[in-house]
């Protein structure tokens, strides 16, 4: 059965713990050209905030590996994207990611997700929620 409303609720076992390193968060300040920002530098560096897309993005094997759903990557649209803080992401952080589905509305051959990221600590600090909707067209028949 292809993804449908019915699947709204799953979620999938959270990620291996990945550790925020200073290399990590340089590379990243690096890639959206703010090295310079001193908040990012350093063994007491914060991450910038959209690094948590790094840890949102390990969590989509899952939904894309789902069998049940159909989901194929090469035909999705990733629509939007928000972050809820509740506190940055440091040097030193083990995080885990586990996402849920939160709603799908089907439109036509489109399916559009919503899906939820709970970003949190080892320890269990919850740290952001990574908001996504993708949009998923249906394979055509050949």
């Amino acid at each position: 059965m292809p993804i449908s409303e019915a699947h709204v609720g799953r979620s999938y076992p959270a990620t291996a713990p990945y550790e925020v390193t200073a290399v990590k968060v340089a590379e990243f300040a690096a890639a959206l050209k703010d090295a310079d920002n001193p908040a990012y530098a350093g063994d007491c560096a914060v991450a910038p905030p959209t690094f948590a897309v790094v840890l949102a993005a390990a969590t989509w094997d899952s939904l894309f590996g789902d069998p049940e759903l159909e989901l194929s990557l090469s035909r999705t649209v990733h629509a939007d994207q928000r972050f809820t803080w509740t506190r940055q992401l440091r040097v030193g952080d083990l995080v885990e990611a586990q996402l849920v589905i939160d709603k799908v509305r089907l439109r036509g051959p489109a399916a559009f997700i919503t899906i939820s990221v709970q970003l949190a600590t080892t320890a269990g600090e919850p740290l952001c929620v990574a908001t996504s909707t993708l949009v998923h067209t249906a394979e055509v028949a050949a």
